[in-house]
């Protein structure tokens, strides 16, 4: 509200100011709650309170215990008053198929009822029996204390003594009649309560109440032991219908489906056969419900197709087993363990039963993939490193992540690439292209010649199949098509490279077919996985075999399972009928790498590392043959050329033995004959290097 206020000049008495005022009204107090709003409030809170929910839950749990408690004594008594229990056994024993114990059980069965059918006829003249031996034992009874009353008179020369014990038999009697009476009446109150009371011993004991009312350390029961009864019920409460429906009609018998509960390592393993009408998938695809069941976390419960019919496999983790971590590699504390490339295999890790899970490389090209930071790099450096320790493999590798992983193996791998760069796959895309060049001139020797193993590593394989970049004949480095450098590189290799020993490595993030083409991830003979998010994604990385037989790294849980992988491969030892495995793999930190790397250096000559050049920059031949060459006395001049064009393509990628020879010419340095075969000397280069003037050392030339 605004008002004007007239100020007047004190001796003219006229106006002098005007003065303008706001008033800004009180804003109205709020409208009172009404009593029944505050009043619904206060008992939804009071209902939905933890403590209300508690009691409540407190208060059901023990009723429930009551009628728990009465439903098993009634079970307990309709057994022991009547044969149920031969039936039920007699159809465990045929649902198993085992017809002598069936007849055992039956025989048994038979004898009860003749020893019931006698018991129930002497009733019929028990009555008979009891009044006359009650007679008797009356009549015998009184005879007895009038003679012992004789006695005593007799005794005491009192005739009133004859009745003496007769009357304090009847006094006895009144007392305990008077007893009756007094404890009569309270019995007949407390004694509800005291049946009560017992059914929910009963009941408590055995936590007859629904899962809901139970104490949360009793509902989740973490920790408690795998006993046949519990895996029945477990089964039959999966929701499948024809399942619960043989389980209910074999009564108790539902542990005829289950074969000896085996301890497996930190867990225990078990095999169920099926009844007829429910197939493996139905389970498999449940394998949350039936852990929990179970009272375990899903990655504690395994699902495999093993070769019987109608059968599936679990295997049951000790609770919180499978986040402890396991022992650390033989690699790290065995100093003095080597390798062998054909006939060893190596320490990977263990699998689920606690057993050592053991790989063999031989002639078998590998594909590792996953969720990144779960653990793919140290599970393939691992293989490396073991592999290593055999002088006789050559490795060739490229990173492409380029976070120095692998620096141990700089003056180990006669290649090594790192870097994540356009450039950097080139690089690596050249390399794959010489190991085709290698592997063809191996294909064309002579039959029966013997070729050491190359290993050519491509470490975060989908930066080169992504890469966008063109070669100047304008095909692509990455992709999938026929063009595609790095694609068809992979793909030779793969045909035929296992043949003459040059095999492909190669780790991978998250697959897809954009990041990891069909063709490729097909031709590798183990193909392993970590965790990854989707089903599809686990049938791109193990293929549709292994996800049908029970494999699924997409149920690993990222983060908390790293380095363990699901393996599908003829070179590890997977039980029978099962198509993959499951292996925790032993963790190696950089430091013990780069120990283990070190010793497999000291079993070698000493190996020259060929790293990224940049390109575009002048070369001085003889400086570089002299590199390539690094601590070897004599190499073949076919292998000098070959170090050199992995030196740098641009300067030597089309060089011949023409162009060697005319470096060397005139330095007395040229290629000379050992053992049948044109070499260039180390010794030789060296005094070339030191020999010649100074205007011919920055020559550029090819």
């Amino acid at each position: 509200m605004t008002e004007n206020v007239v100020h007047l000049h004190k001796d003219t008495n006229e106006p002098a100011t005007v003065t303008t005022l706001t008033v800004v009204p009180e804003p109205a107090p709020p409208a009172p709650v009404p009593l029944w709003v505050r009043s619904g409030r206060a008992v939804k809170t009071a209902v939905t309170h933890d403590r209300t929910k508690t009691t409540a839950r407190a208060a059901a749990r023990h009723s429930l215990y009551v009628v728990g408690g009465a439903r098993i004594v009634g079970r307990r008594a309709w057994d022991g008053r009547t044969a149920a229990r031969y039936e039920r056994y007699m159809r465990t024993a045929e649902a198993a198929g085992n017809m002598e114990l069936a007849a055992e059980w039956e025989e048994r069965g038979q004898r009860y009822r003749d020893s019931r059918h006698r018991r129930r006829m002497d009733l019929l003249t028990s009555p008979i029996d009891a009044a006359k031996g009650i007679a008797a034992g009356t009549g015998m009874g009184i005879g007895g204390l009038v003679a012992l009353g004789i006695v005593m008179a007799i005794a005491t020369k009192d005739v009133s003594d004859v009745v003496t014990p007769l009357m304090a038999a009847v006094d006895f009697i009144n007392l305990l009649i008077w007893i009756v009476q007094v404890v009569w009446g309270p019995a007949i109150t407390i004694g509800p309560f005291l049946a009560l009371l017992a059914l929910w011993a009963v009941g408590s004991k055995q936590h007859a109440a629904p899962a809901w009312a139970l104490p949360a350390n009793v509902r989740s029961g973490e920790g408690e032991p795998i006993t046949p009864s519990i895996v029945v019920k477990a089964l039959r409460d999966l929701g499948v219908a024809p399942l619960r429906g043989a389980i209910k009609e074999m009564g108790d018998a539902g542990a005829s489906m289950l074969g000896p509960i085996r301890i497996a390592g930190c867990g225990v393993e078990v095999d169920v056969t099926l009844p007829s009408g429910v197939s493996t998938n139905e389970i498999q695809k449940r394998r949350r419900k039936l852990a929990e069941n179970l009272s375990r976390h899903e990655h504690e419960v395994f699902i495999v197709i093993p070769q019987a019919a109608r059968t599936v496999r679990l295997w049951i983790a000790d609770s919180g087993a499978l986040d402890q971590p396991i022992g650390p590699s033989p690699l790290v504390t065995d100093e003095t363990m080597t390798a062998d490339y054909a006939k060893g295999r190596a320490p990977w890790g263990q699998d689920l039963r606690g057993d050592a899970a053991a790989l063999s490389v031989y002639q078998r090209h590998l594909l590792i993939t996953g969720l990144s930071n779960q653990g793919k790099t140290a599970a393939l450096r691992s293989l490396v490193l073991w592999l290593a320790l055999d002088r006789s493999v050559e490795f060739w590798m490229g990173d492409l992540k380029g976070a120095g992983d692998w620096a141990m193996c700089n003056g180990l791998a006669a290649r090594l690439i790192q870097g994540p760069t356009d450039d950097h796959v080139i690089q690596v895309t050249e390399m794959l292209e010489d190991a085709v060049e290698e592997m063809n001139r191996r294909l064309q020797a002579p039959p029966g010649t013997q070729f050491p193993a190359l290993i050519v590593i491509v470490d975060e394989a989908q930066v080169a199949f992504m890469c966008p970049v063109k070669g100047e004949d304008k095909r692509p480095y990455g992709g999938s098509s026929s063009t595609s450098r790095y694609f068809m590189a992979a793909r030779k290799i793969h045909n035929q490279g296992r043949a003459v020993n040059v095999l492909l490595w190669q780790g991978t993030q998250d697959p897809t077919d954009q990041n990891l083409p069909k063709l490729v991830r097909e031709g590798a003979h183990t193909r392993a996985s970590l965790a990854l998010g989707s089903e599809s994604q686990a049938r791109m990385a193990l293929g549709d075999k292994a996800v049908d037989g029970g494999a699924a790294p997409n149920l690993l849980r990222p983060g908390l399972d790293k380095g363990t992988l699901v393996v599908a491969s003829d070179g590890i030892e997977i039980p029978k009928g099962q198509s993959s495995i499951t292996v925790r793999t032993h963790y190696i930190s950089t430091e013990e790498a780069t120990a283990i790397a070190d010793r497999a250096k000291a079993l070698r000559d000493g190996v020259t590392t060929l790293t990224l050049i940049e390109r575009g920059e002048d070369r001085d031949p003889l400086a570089d043959i002299a590199s390539v060459l690094g601590d070897k006395p004599r190499l073949k001049t076919q292998d000098v050329l070959k170090r050199l064009a992995a030196l740098s393509e641009d300067a030597y990628g089309k060089w011949s033995f023409t162009d060697l020879t005319r470096v060397l010419d005139g330095t007395g340095a040229e290629a000379y004959k050992s053992d049948g075969r044109m070499v260039v000397g180390r010794d030789r280069v060296a005094r070339a290097l030191a020999n010649r003037g100074t205007d011919g050392s920055a020559s550029a030339e090819g």
